[in-house]
């Protein structure tokens, strides 16, 4: 869609969906127009790779609808389902000022949706505008169920660099032909590791390398002379994912939807959860040129997809049916290219990271095998060495409630959770390089639905530090309410006294690729009371327990207190 196109189409959405809103029950932070969305998890059929499958969606879209707004929009979305599955909706990004209880993971801020049940959430766009997503979030339903979030500046406020000729969202995913409930739930009851997606996808089309899809491709028509703004969206379940198009630049203007100083390169890498807005500019011989996606694959020893998706960059002019010139990517385990990417990521402007720290956290994020405790092994402990495949941040395996979480919290329903999540690991070692790999060593991990208390406004410091325990990997380690400065990273075991920090211009995040075998550190204010997950976004590694909860209190001024809940809060 042309930018002059979106622009109107946006205006349309402001005068028919805008309205004062007033006589709130709750001290909801103030927004400025309200937009409504109705969504409606359904499923449908779709034809793809000579094959053809119902999959669920939103709307029978497939992305789903994309929500526009504008910064500090109030959005509400009513859901309602119409699947025999358990549905919820996280918005990907969006830190839920004071709106924990619509954040959207299951088990931790709401019971899921079931079958015909509907939730409205609400909540505002608080100082936040760039290109965001949503997607489901429970079991593996993300796979289709996703959609793009764009969120314009205020009017009349510029981008704050070269605006585009137009704008297009690039949603980078994993297509499965099998059904994605049934396969979660068969991963984990074998122990073993997940398999490979059937393809990869740009916009949902896999491209001409799969069977059965040469016209199954995604294509962007460009005019020569002119730069476009490509949205890229990384809303894939376990992979992560390198990005390139034959023969041109590509300028990073933002990054988690937050600006940044611009940084051209040849491709990007992107890990599930990650957004990412680039320019590019159609300065190139007339023709037809790949947009190609591709593996990023850190760990040792995982089967993973290695045909790229490929889409059309095509010029006007180009011979249609004309050999697209291919793009080159990167081999599937070159960390130093995914590296290259994060060195050059810098907040447009110097920002005010939190100086002193007041509670810090060493957490260790990485892959555990349990001891097999099935009287049928060969059905249920696939995993290494005859054991079962878990993960763990502080050798902890996060186990999921039967009641939310926040819901046990406000309500102060005991035998939920526990508040002893460690500050550090029980013990420590060379974690890159002499983690326990093979018995009589312990590689058990502990099982808990444990989490951490922070006090309103605590300056807290988090580290997390990649395990060798299986295998090394790159771990998008995302934290829900929350944007946080990424002070530093590295290679091998965080070290104080060597580690160099950027207290000046470090980029702004909610999803940080934590260094295959190294560390990565980041800060934040503790301002936004409530909930919060933390997990690793790949999902199987989720499913397998990688991940966390942060509490933050309520503070003692008017806008520091969580409100009560909805009255449509779905029920477990």
């Amino acid at each position: 869609m042309s930018l002059m196109a979106n622009l109107l189409c946006f205006s349309v959405l402001f005068l028919t969906m805008s309205f004062s809103y007033c006589c709130m029950a709750h001290k909801w932070p103030a927004g400025g127009s309200t937009r409504f969305y109705d969504f409606k998890v359904q499923t449908m059929k779709v034809n793809k790779l000579c094959n053809t499958k119902e999959i669920v969606t939103i709307n029978k879209m497939f992305p789903g609808p994309i929500v526009y707004a504008q910064e500090d929009d109030r959005i509400i979305v009513k859901v309602t389902n119409e699947t025999p599955y358990n549905a919820t909706i996280h918005w990907h990004g969006v830190r839920q000022k004071l709106s924990c209880w619509f954040d959207g993971p299951s088990y931790i801020t709401q019971c899921p949706i079931q079958a015909g049940a509907s939730f409205t959430y609400e909540f505002t766009l608080v100082q936040q505008k760039g290109t965001f997503f949503w997607h489901a979030h429970v079991s593996w339903l993300r796979a289709t169920v996703y959609g793009a979030i764009v969120v314009y500046p205020k009017t009349e406020v510029p981008y704050p660099f070269e605006h585009p000729y137009e704008e297009h969202i690039v949603i980078l995913g994993e297509y499965w032909l099998r059904d994605v409930v049934q396969l979660e739930r068969e991963v984990l009851a074998s122990g073993g590791a997940a398999p490979p997606a059937d393809a990869f996808t740009i916009n949902s089309h896999p491209g001409p390398n799969y069977n059965c899809s040469r016209n199954d491709v995604y294509k962007i028509d460009v005019v020569p002379g002119k730069t476009y703004l490509l949205r890229l969206i990384n809303a894939g379940l376990n992979m992560e994912n390198f990005f390139a198009i034959a023969y041109h630049k590509l300028t990073i203007v933002e990054s988690d939807a937050e600006y940044t100083k611009p940084f051209t390169m040849d491709r990007v890498m992107l890990g599930p959860g990650q957004t990412m807005n680039v320019l590019v500019t159609a300065n190139q011989p007339i023709g037809k040129y790949s947009m190609a996606m591709g593996p990023y694959m850190s760990a040792q020893n995982i089967s993973f997809q290695n045909i790229s998706a490929i889409a059309y960059f095509q010029y006007s002019g180009a011979v249609p049916n004309s050999i697209s010139l291919p793009a080159k990517l990167p081999s599937f385990n070159d960390n130093l290219a995914a590296k290259t990417v994060m060195d050059g990521l810098r907040s447009l402007n110097p920002v005010n990271v939190p100086k002193e720290i007041d509670t810090e956290l060493f957490i260790t994020v990485g892959l555990n095998v349990n001891k097999c405790r099935s009287k049928t092994p060969r059905n249920n402990c696939r995993g290494m060495n005859n054991g079962t495949f878990a993960a763990s941040m502080n050798n902890i395996s996060f186990v999921m409630p039967t009641v939310s979480i926040l819901e046990a919290y406000y309500k102060k329903i005991d035998g939920q959770f526990k508040v002893d999540f460690p500050g550090a690991p029980l013990r420590f070692y060379d974690f890159v390089n002499g983690a326990p790999n093979n018995a009589p060593n312990n590689t058990q991990a502990i099982n808990g639905t444990r989490t951490k208390v922070l006090k309103f406004g605590s300056k807290v410091q988090l580290i997390f530090q990649d395990t060798s325990t299986v295998t090394t990997e790159n771990h998008p380690i995302h934290l829900h309410g929350y944007s946080f400065y990424v002070v530093g990273y590295g290679t091998g075991n965080y070290n104080p006294q060597t580690a160099n920090f950027n207290l000046i211009d470090p980029p702004y995040m909610n999803t940080i690729g934590v260094p295959v075998g190294g560390w990565a550190a980041i800060r934040f204010v503790a301002d936004n009371p409530g909930v919060w997950f933390m997990h690793c976004h790949l999902e199987i590694h989720q499913s397998w327990g990688l991940g966390a909860v942060l509490i933050v209190e309520n503070g003692e001024g008017e806008l520091e207190t969580l409100p009560h809940p909805p009255a449509d809060l779905p029920r477990c």
